[in-house]
């Protein structure tokens, strides 16, 4: 991999894209509304509706699609706005193609499993039975993306991501408005928090994605977790250690859970593992620690 082109990485998982694939010696051209904080990138502001007729100057071999409008909120279930998406992320693959790109990796979303059994691990193979239309979105979007990167001759590949953190996270992360709340010693109200979850540290997510963009096998799509899971009231407990206020207080059960709560997420990687080599390094001590201190270092406020 000699240069990437990389959509929508503005928030932790571009950023740890971004810093693995110049890690590398890897050329990187940004796609956005806006310019990471990060040096070392050519950035070219564009819309996901300009996709389609957007001309780059500069060819690449691989093409990251993060971009995607309306991740968050009550945006997730608005119907037309998730499904224009599919139209952008097929822009994109045009574009791919239009630059000389040999690969194409989509990254997709937990939510197009929707809510699994209790117990049951994340797997490429898995039953998809999305209950938002961001999740409907998303496994259509792979479906089509698939079909014309087949057609147009380039490598396809799709990541199912969990749920990742670490630097560059959005203020509204359920992480970050965490840390952001007690490092000013404020008490955090939350739900019971008994959710079994599956977080990666967004420079080993960054890796993975190299890693399927180079060896990933054509046409497969890879969960990309950690592999490891624990009840979200222990992650909440790490991150309050690592901020260092004993005085913040977390209020379990002060909230409801959200309808259609999913509670068991779990990434089976073993598919990742065999096909590109990848295994995670970083434990979410060691990432909770270093996104603390980001958070510190850069001012962050919400």
């Amino acid at each position: 991999m000699n240069r990437a082109v990389v959509t929508g990485a503005s928030g932790a998982v571009g950023y740890g894209l971004i810093k693995a694939l110049l890690s590398q010696g890897v050329s990187v051209t940004v796609l956005g509304r806006t310019k990471p904080k990060i040096d070392g990138v050519d950035f070219v502001k564009c819309d996901l509706k300009e996709l389609a007729d957007l001309k780059l100057d500069t060819a690449a071999d691989t093409f990251f699609h993060l971009a995607w409008n309306g991740t968050y909120g009550a945006d997730r279930n608005d119907e037309k706005q998730q499904f224009l998406n599919v139209g952008y992320t097929l822009d994109a693959v045009k574009l791919a193609k239009r630059i000389g790109c040999k690969s194409f990796v989509g990254v997709g979303s937990q939510a197009e499993y929707g809510v699994v059994p209790y117990g049951t691990a994340l797997t490429p193979h898995l039953e998809c039975k999305p209950q938002n239309f961001y999740g409907k979105a998303k496994l259509r979007a792979r479906s089509e993306s698939a079909e014309l990167c087949t057609k147009l001759g380039i490598k396809f590949n799709w990541c199912r991501v969990i749920s990742a953190f670490g630097e560059g996270d959005k203020p509204y992360t359920l992480i970050m408005q965490t840390i952001a709340k007690f490092t000013r010693g404020e008490s955090c109200d939350f739900t019971p928090c008994d959710q079994i979850w599956d977080y990666i540290y967004n420079e080993d997510l960054g890796r993975a994605l190299c890693l399927v963009a180079t060896n990933g096998k054509d046409g497969a799509t890879y969960v990309i977790g950690s592999g490891c899971s624990m009840p979200l009231k222990d992650y909440i407990g790490k991150i309050r250690n690592a901020v260092g206020n004993s005085s913040a207080k977390c209020n379990f059960g002060a909230i409801d859970y959200f309808e259609n709560q999913a509670m068991y997420l779990c990434a089976d990687i073993s598919d990742l593992t065999r096909d590109t080599g990848f295994v995670p390094q970083v434990t979410f001590d060691e990432g909770i620690r270093r996104t603390v201190q980001w958070y510190k270092n850069n001012n962050c406020e919400e």
